[in-house]
């Protein structure tokens, strides 16, 4: 004897081997044996043969019609073998009652189980309801198909192209569009980048690439609603210097300037005046809504991407030729031995000289002609030699004494990189297609040395006076300079042992960060109120309110510099086609395992993987003949054709870590399409 039985929910067939009242032993055709509960025993025989039972009912049961079961089914509770009485005739065969069962249990949508092999119809609506959504999702499995058909017949779906982002990086994959792409690359056994960039989705690899980056962090687009920025209220006194700025061409969000008095009498005072948004804006009110949102200015060769609007940094902005509200930080010095004598700070107006730009005088303003070993009159740069002799002195002795603390000095000895694209205009995003020129500037520079210290010296000073006056602030620190010891934020002046200082708040680019606008507000508010300015701060200690911005700011602030890295990755990629370079001379950074290692250019800013290098020792240098430039990917490759004699340079563990990471945050793309993704759409 033979029983069908169901089990988890599904119908099998057996031989029995015996047989008690509340449980029977059966064996499958398999060979196992299972013990059957008597009340999942839904039918009895002696032939057919399980299998050949459920192989004719399985085929029988596609005959049945649901519609006309649906019709001849009592409205009453019911079970398989009646209604395979009532459809197929008064003596029905073991065949047709399974059939029927099998059928019945195949579609709920007309027939709801009422316990085993029992069933109860379906009130109509709910059956009208159910045939709408089956046949609806008929319609989205037809336009799948139609979708995958045309990629792979090289064409894009407009509905395609409008999710593409979304698709490839953040996707719904219940999505019909989705779902197109994952049939189509199965389909044509084409990686879903390749299929959509056949099929004309990207226009271009920057285009992609750019595309990505406003879906990932702009999705609503990087303008700005039309808003005046508000005027300062406060009666600020006009401050008696004369102060110059230092930056790029390009940099119109100048945030910071120096200035000098009392060289010449044996006490100098430095005046570091940061622009003063932080007197207008108000926490809470629609611009900062606006720099909150952003966090910081977004940077990539030719084009940048502000945190405010261009109106209201031009309205703060340290523009030459203007008496410009300013947080000051005057801080003097014994002039023979530049040891700090006191500092102060203070809420004025400052007259700007000149917005000294460093691309324009670097190659005048060198070392030989600050120190006088070279005596050119250079009479168009209108800050005196003496006052930059002055500066350049102070800063190295500032950073001097970092480097004492810091354990080790800072290392110099890899140049910074420069893009330039060249186009009439960075008011528009590139296009990708521009010619780029990159230029070198090694580190330490004489002006850059300049502003970096000074910024320092004003962060670390006002880090110490927030946290002396228990004001919070935001502060980035380092515990120590071991290997692995990452960088920090939080609202605790705790020392930057990677700089050498014992706090850091970032306060010297209010127009460019978030953070550094917070801070000044704290520091406007110890300006203004003293011993009492703990009350009268926008920010109370332990306010969750700080740890949010700084949440908030440290992801973002490491999504743009991702950005930045791989923009400038392309930009160095695309002057590599340009300038159809072959080859290439670079320096061992990392070995990577299976015979590769990851190589630093010598004269770009470009990592790569190369083969071929084995038995050779990190910081060595190699020619390496690269291989075929992938601008999709960001991913190029090559192979050592000679091993060159000394390293470049020093290995720098600390530069090589950051490089590193920024290598590896621009390689070669993740894909979210899943090409095993069995997801069912919830069409119903």
């Amino acid at each position: 004897m033979y029983v069908l039985f169901e089990d988890a929910g599904k119908f099998m067939a057996g031989r029995v081997l015996s047989e008690a009242d509340a449980s029977a032993q059966v064996e499958l055709d398999s060979g196992k044996r299972v013990k059957v509960k008597a009340a999942n025993v839904l039918l009895k025989f002696d032939k057919p043969t399980p299998a050949a039972l459920l192989s004719e009912a399985t085929a029988l049961s596609q005959s049945i019609e649901l519609e006309l079961a649906y019709e001849f089914a009592p409205e009453q509770e019911f079970g398989f073998a009646d209604l395979a009485r009532d459809y197929f005739s008064a003596g029905t065969s073991t065949v047709e009652q399974v059939a029927a069962l099998l059928r019945l249990h195949e579609a709920p949508h007309y027939f709801r189980r009422a316990g085993k092999g029992r069933f109860r119809k379906a009130p109509p609506e709910i059956v009208q309801q159910a045939l709408a959504a089956i046949e609806k999702k008929k319609q989205i499995q037809a336009q799948i198909e139609a979708w995958s058909a045309d990629l792979v017949a090289g064409t894009c779906p407009e509905p395609i192209r409008e999710q593409l982002y979304k698709i490839l990086f953040r996707p719904d994959k219940n999505t019909p569009e989705y779902k197109a792409v994952v049939e189509a690359s199965k389909s044509s056994q084409t990686a879903p980048l390749d299929l959509l960039q056949n099929a004309g989705a990207i226009a271009s690899a920057w285009d992609f690439h750019w595309q990505r980056f406003l879906f990932d962090l702009f999705p609503k687009g990087t303008g700005f609603p039309a808003l005046q920025a508000p005027a300062i209220q406060d009666e600020l006194p006009l401050a008696p210097v004369q102060a110059f700025s230092i930056d790029d061409s390009h940099t119109t969000e100048i945030d910071d300037a120096l200035s000098l008095q009392g060289l010449g009498t044996g006490t100098v005072t430095v005046g570091i005046h940061i622009a003063a948004p932080g007197l207008a804006l108000t926490p809470g009110s629609t611009i900062d809504q606006l720099g909150r949102a952003r966090l910081s200015t977004v940077y990539m060769p030719g084009y940048k991407i502000t945190m405010l609007p261009d109106s209201v940094v031009q309205t703060y902005t340290l523009i030459e030729g203007r008496d410009c509200p300013a947080v000051s930080l005057y801080v003097t010095f014994s002039e023979d031995t530049l040891e700090v004598q006191s500092a102060v700070t203070r809420l004025e107006r400052v007259p700007i000289l000149v917005n000294l730009r460093h691309d324009q005088l670097d190659d005048r303003i060198t070392r030989e002609w600050l120190e006088g070993e070279d005596q050119s009159d250079h009479a168009d740069v209108p800050v005196s030699r003496a006052t930059l002799g002055f500066f350049w002195r102070l800063a190295q002795t500032l950073k001097a004494r970092r480097e004492v603390v810091r354990g080790k000095p800072e290392n110099f000895n890899r140049p910074d990189y420069s893009f330039k694209l060249e186009r009439p205009s960075n008011d528009l995003p590139p296009t990708g297609e521009e010619t780029v020129l990159i230029g070198t500037r090694k580190r330490g520079a004489p002006l850059d040395l300049m502003v970096a210290e000074a910024m320092i010296l004003a962060n670390s000073t006002w880090g110490q006076w927030l946290a002396s006056l228990g004001v919070p602030g935001i502060y980035r620190s380092q515990a120590s300079m071991a290997p692995g010891v990452k960088v920090r934020m939080g609202t605790k002046a705790l020392p930057h042992a990677g700089i050498g200082v014992p706090s850091y708040a970032w306060s010297t680019s209010p127009l460019r960060r978030y953070t550094d606008l917070v801070n000044q507000w704290q520091i406007i508010a110890c300006a203004k109120h003293g011993a009492t300015a703990a009350l009268a701060a926008p920010f109370k200690p332990k306010d969750a309110e700080l740890f949010s911005i700084i949440s908030g700011f440290d992801a973002a602030y490491s999504a743009y510099n991702g950005v930045q890295s791989s923009m400038e990755r392309y930009w160095t990629l695309r002057h590599v086609q340009q300038q159809s370079i072959e080859e290439l001379e670079a320096s061992l950074v990392k070995e990577m395992g299976g015979g590769s290692w990851l190589v630093r250019a010598d004269t770009l800013p470009l990592m790569f993987s190369v083969m071929g290098a084995q038995g050779l020792a990190r910081g060595a240098r190699v020619r390496v003949k690269l291989g075929e430039i992938d601008l999709m990917a960001l991913d190029v490759s090559g192979t050592v054709t000679a091993h060159l004699d000394a390293p470049v340079a020093a290995v720098d563990s600390e530069a090589d870590e950051a490089d590193e990471e920024e290598a590896l945050a621009a390689g070669p793309l993740t894909i979210a399409v899943d090409l095993n993704d069995n997801t069912q759409s919830d069409a119903s």
